[in-house]
C-alpha cells in the first residue's frame, strides 16, 4: 500500500483514525503485540508512521520491523530494545492520519467517513445519525441512532440509495417500523 504524500496539514485539520492498540509484549528483545482494527490484521503494517498515544501525548513512532503472528501482529519500535521498556507501552492506542489512507474509487467510503452522517429514508423519515458500523460477515450494518436505534444493512443500490459526504447525509430505502 503506498504511503500518503508529504503534504502536511495543520494539527487542527488532521483527522485521526484509531487503527489498533498495543496489547502485550513478545519475547525479551522489545517486540510488542499489536491488536489491529484493520480489515486484515497485517494491513496495519502498511501505514507509516504510526502515532502512538502514550501518557496523553500522541507521537510519531518509527517501526523497525513488524509481521503477523497468530491472531495478532508483532512489531518492533525504533528505540525499544528490551522487554522492560516494551512493557511500558502496553495499553497505548495506535493512530494514523486520515490522509495516510489510500484514495478510494467513486462511491466507496471508509467507515470513519460514514459515522455521523444523517440517515433519511426515501420517504423522508429522519432516522438520526450513523453511530457506528458493524461487520456481520454477510454484509456490513449501519447503526443509526435517532428517536430509537435502527440496524440497517449496508447494501449499496438495494438499501443505501445515496451517500453525500458534503451534505452529511445518507438516503436509505428502509421502512420506519423496522
Amino acid at each position: 500500500m503506498p504511503e500518503a504524500g508529504s503534504s502536511e496539514k495543520s494539527e487542527e485539520d488532521v483527522t485521526w483514525l484509531k487503527v489498533g492498540n498495543i496489547s502485550g509484549v513478545f519475547g525479551i528483545k522489545g517486540w510488542l503485540k499489536i491488536y489491529a482494527n484493520t480489515d486484515k490484521k497485517e494491513n496495519i503494517l502498511a501505514y507509516k508512521p504510526w502515532y502512538v498515544e502514550r501518557n496523553n501525548v500522541r507521537q510519531a513512532i518509527k517501526l523497525k520491523a513488524g509481521k503477523p503472528h497468530g491472531k495478532t501482529v508483532i512489531a518492533l519500535f525504533d528505540g525499544i530494545d528490551d522487554r522492560n521498556e516494551a512493557e511500558t507501552w502496553i495499553g497505548c492506542d495506535i493512530y494514523i492520519r486520515s490522509d495516510q489512507l489510500p484514495k478510494l474509487r467513486k462511491d466507496e467510503f471508509y467507515w470513519s467517513d460514514l459515522i455521523g452522517l444523517k440517515v433519511v429514508s426515501t420517504q423522508g423519515d429522519d432516522y438520526g445519525v450513523i453511530d457506528r458500523m458493524l461487520e456481520t460477515g454477510a454484509n456490513d450494518v449501519i447503526v443509526a441512532k435517532g428517536e430509537r436505534e435502527r440496524l440497517i444493512p449496508y447494501l449499496t443500490g438495494d438499501i443505501v440509495k445515496s451517500v453525500d459526504l458534503e451534505e452529511g447525509q445518507m438516503i436509505v430505502d428502509w421502512e420506519a417500523d423496522f
